[in-house]
């Protein structure tokens, strides 16, 4: 399960994780992905998966790195209760995917399916800035958490100290309609109803 290297396109500018492969599935290469978001499109709108070595790949990350394919050509994917379970043509039997346990998955962001009107991707909301009506900055988005009933966005202050604790250092605002007034993904900006003494 070698990847010739001259036949691998260039990692994407726009290289998004999206998930990790978990396990080997079946006996024929067939192996899981624990995908990072609840609908994961991304996986299913690409048939070229990127990979990397886990961050912590234990004792030889070069071993690791060596017999992992840069590139798979998915040939299936579909989901399976939380987890998506793919073939791609570099992985010929069970071995093969055994041998990705730990990988990351990257896709290109291009890949990504259009969102519907109102609906954005997490990557696209991180890095925006944060105003309140009055044209405040509040801050910058660090992350989106998911409560279940809807996403929070987790703004990090431009005034924070280094080591402020969390609460000091963000503030944490709904991403929902109440408090959201506009998202500006070209001016890289979004308008909140939101005090700075929230």
């Amino acid at each position: 399960m070698t990847a010739d290297h001259d036949d691998v396109p260039a990692w994407p500018d726009d290289a998004v994780e999206v998930g990790r492969i978990v396990d080997a599935w079946g006996l024929q290469g067939g192996f899981k992905v624990q995908p990072f978001s609840a609908e994961p499109q991304a996986l299913f709108s690409s048939r070229r998966w990127f990979l990397k070595v886990p961050e912590v790949a234990g004792p030889k990350p070069g071993a690791v790195a060596a017999r992992l394919p840069r590139l798979l050509k998915i040939t299936q994917a579909r989901e399976q209760g939380a987890l998506v379970v793919a073939r791609a043509q570099e992985v010929p039997d069970r071995n093969a995917a055994e041998a990705l346990k730990g990988a990351r998955v990257f896709v290109s962001r291009q890949s990504f399916p259009t969102a519907k009107d109102g609906e954005y991707y997490w990557i696209d909301l991180i890095g925006l800035s944060v105003v309140n009506r009055e044209g405040v900055l509040l801050g910058t988005v660090a992350d989106l958490l998911d409560t279940g009933a809807h996403c929070v966005l987790r703004v990090q202050r431009p005034d924070a100290a280094p080591d402020a604790k969390a609460d000091e250092a963000e503030r944490l605002i709904p991403f929902v309609d109440a408090y959201v007034d506009q998202v500006d993904l070209a001016g890289r900006r979004i308008t909140v109803d939101w005090g700075l003494d929230y």
